[in-house]
């Protein structure tokens, strides 16, 4: 009999054959404490529901997109689903020490141990699933402790509202705030000829693209600065799927020759991300008129789901615009 629960990390998850008796037994034990830790309680609002969660909770168990989030935070969960190297290695230091210090209990692709997640005594549980998925394990993490689930259409503001709520982390929220509005209305004064006169192009490339495509960003980094900043940046008609979704071939690259500027991905140290590199390395690239101008921009982009890592987009955009020929 199976004591792991399998789930996919931002998609879906497939339930493992386990029965309720096991579960249990795993937690069983720990119904006394946990509730001595909540006895002074709060409701918020979730997927799940409203759910009743400790004042203060000290023992957060964090799973899937949660993780991270969380963490941006200021947050120290005891447990955490593992994240990816591509993730680990833009987080700053104190973050990737606070995710290090968590006791790993499920696989990026993944295996959740619901017995190593009883064994760490939580006083919360944070998830993010769909809601098919929820339907089929939610009751399970609930025997272990108050469990809070948020659906993967969640908007990355409000996801970060939520965390911050039930994680009780809300002091450095409301931080991040005020410089992510710092940031943007800084940009939007500075550029403001640029941003209303200019039509930009975001394009990339990720690990997951067959060989010889890429594709136009409409959606994470993207959306902020057409969202947020205001840049003029193509989307997806009204309910179509992201033009992110489509993947292109090379052969039309020469296709982005259309727009005034084009923003691709690089590294915290400004290099083109190792997926998108292949992509500067064709002729098409280099001769396309805004790249042979100065004006095709790499931006870093940590991260699109919490504050931290979007203020970091902000900061590169920044510089990426202040070096922008011909700014205004």
């Amino acid at each position: 009999m199976s004591n792991t629960l399998l789930i996919r990390r931002g998609a879906t998850l497939a339930a493992a054959l386990m029965s309720a008796s096991l579960v249990l037994t795993a937690c069983g034990s720990d119904g006394d404490d946990t509730g001595d830790k909540a006895a002074e309680t709060r409701r918020v609002k979730a997927e799940n529901g409203t759910i009743k969660v400790p004042v203060d909770p000290r023992r957060i168990v964090t799973i899937g997109n949660t993780n991270l989030p969380f963490i941006d935070l200021g947050g120290e969960p005891v447990g955490v689903t593992e994240a990816s190297d591509s993730e680990l290695d833009v987080l700053p230091k104190e973050q990737r020490a606070a995710y290090e210090a968590a006791e790993i209990i499920g696989s990026s692709g993944g295996e959740v141990d619901l017995e190593k997640l009883a064994a760490l005594k939580p006083d919360l549980i944070l998830v993010q699933f769909s809601s098919d998925d929820w339907d089929k394990v939610g009751k399970r993490l609930e025997t272990i402790a108050p469990t809070v689930n948020w659906g993967l259409d969640t908007e990355w503001k409000a996801f970060a509202d939520a965390i911050a709520e039930a994680g009780n982390v809300a002091d450095a929220l409301s931080q991040q705030k005020a410089e992510f509005k710092e940031k943007v209305t800084k940009i939007q004064k500075t550029y403001s000829k640029t941003i209303n006169g200019t039509s930009f192009v975001d394009v990339s490339r990720g690990t997951w693209n067959d060989p010889g495509t890429f594709y136009i960003a409409d959606i994470g980094c993207s959306e902020i600065a057409r969202d947020d900043i205001g840049l003029d940046l193509p989307k997806a008609a009204e309910g179509k799927d992201p033009l992110a979704y489509e993947s292109l071939p090379f052969e039309q690259i020469s296709e982005l020759s259309e727009y005034d500027v084009i923003t691709y991905p690089v590294d915290a140290d400004g290099r083109p991300t190792e997926p998108f590199a292949p992509v500067v390395k064709t002729n098409t690239w280099k001769s396309l008129p805004a790249v042979r101008s100065g004006r095709a921009l790499g931006v870093f982009c940590p991260g699109n789901n919490s504050y931290g890592p979007v203020n970091q987009y902000l900061d590169s955009l920044d510089s990426a615009l202040a070096n922008l020929p011909g700014k205004q």
